[in-house]
């Protein structure tokens, strides 16, 4: 059986942290679900970026769209919506058959919008009205400005995946942003079954440390602060507050592990796959992960509820020299500057496309 069946059957959702037209149209997404176990989809402006500027599919439609009148920002959407809402109506069936608990694709609101509150909660209103899917999260940073943003989504009912998170400390302030969005709805008598993931991002901090610590220590910083986060998840979900909501009808919010793929080619292709296997919670892989994946055979021990050893190996790097609060605010704001960047590309990319075809035709 393939190690994707098998993390599959243990309780996780396998994402894929991918999306092009390519995908759809030649049917390789929806043999990724019917054989590789793949119950959803992320996408990101880097994501995007790739997509575009790789693939000759695009500039039909871009042109199109040019001729319409639409660019940069506008037309862009227009894309990634066309997409999206066709990969979520691929995994609509897995939707409906988990009663709303997996089966969703992901989009990201503009990351020139992760410091402002208030235009962020009404392109996540606009995007998920655009989108007329029930199983699209709009993707919002767990920013300090990004939080307010987060509840009052959630309280309006948009469904949520809160992105950027490095840390225990994020996941917690983002699930409490969750938390007062469903309270709220509770109080004003409204559905409570909105869903959310929360994305922590893993392998980057281990790029992060790499030569700052010593050799014995690669490639277990990003596990430690996952094991920490999971931690502080089971123990949240388990408190009078959650079962209080999960009583009035609401679906937790899931961990989502990001930023899973191996970037070390020295290390195993499925390093931390194996080491974040867990039931009730999500995986989001590079494609070339979710292929390494389905080419083994076995998976290893679940993560410990407990946290296992995460604390023991944290300490190790801080007598290192390693401030974990730290880290984590600045990977989240490095994390923001390289979505801004692949944005400014992508921007750049869908003009200069539009511009040539432009040419071509005349």
């Amino acid at each position: 059986m393939k190690a994707t069946q098998l993390l599959h059957n243990l309780g996780q959702s396998i994402w894929l942290d991918n999306i092009t037209r390519d995908l759809l149209d030649s049917g390789t997404l929806k043999r990724y679900i019917d054989e590789l176990s793949v119950t959803g989809l992320t996408s990101n402006p880097t994501i995007f970026n790739h997509a575009i500027k790789n693939s000759a599919v695009y500039s039909s439609p871009i042109r199109r769209m040019f001729a319409e009148g639409k660019s940069g920002e506008a037309l862009f959407f227009e894309l990634a919506l066309e997409d999206l809402t066709r990969a979520a109506d691929l995994f609509r069936p897995i939707f409906d058959r988990t009663n709303g608990v997996d089966g969703w694709v992901s989009l990201e609101v503009s990351p020139l919008l992760a410091y402002d509150t208030t235009k962020t909660l009404a392109a996540a209103k606009e995007l998920y009205a655009r989108a007329a899917r029930p199983n699209l999260l709009i993707k919002i940073p767990g920013t300090k400005e990004g939080l307010p943003a987060i509840e009052e989504a959630i309280f309006a009912g948009i469904p949520i995946n809160v992105t950027l998170l490095f840390s225990s400390n994020h996941y917690l302030a983002a699930a409490e942003a969750f938390l007062r969005g469903i309270e709220r709805r509770v109080e004003a008598g409204l559905k409570p079954n909105v869903g959310s993931v929360a994305s922590v991002f893993v392998s980057r901090w281990d790029t992060e440390v790499t030569g700052k610590v010593s050799r014995t220590l690669n490639h277990k910083l990003g596990i430690a602060i996952a094991m920490r986060t999971y931690k502080a998840a089971r123990d949240l979900l388990s408190s009078p507050r959650w079962h209080r909501i999960y009583n009035a009808g609401a679906y937790p919010q899931r961990l989502l592990w990001a930023s899973t793929g191996t970037k070390d080619p020295t290390a195993s292709d499925i390093m931390y796959v194996k080491a974040l296997a867990a039931p009730f919670t999500v995986n989001t892989m590079p494609e070339a992960t979710l292929k390494a994946l389905a080419n083994h055979k076995e998976l290893g021990s679940i993560l410990p509820a407990n946290g296992g050893d995460c604390e023991e190996v944290l300490s190790r790097f801080a007598d290192a020299g390693i401030n974990i609060d730290t880290l984590a605010a600045q990977l989240q704001e490095k994390g923001a500057r390289s979505f801004v960047e692949s944005w400014n590309e992508l921007m750049s990319q869908i003009s200069s496309k539009a511009s040539l075809l432009r040419k071509a035709a005349g």
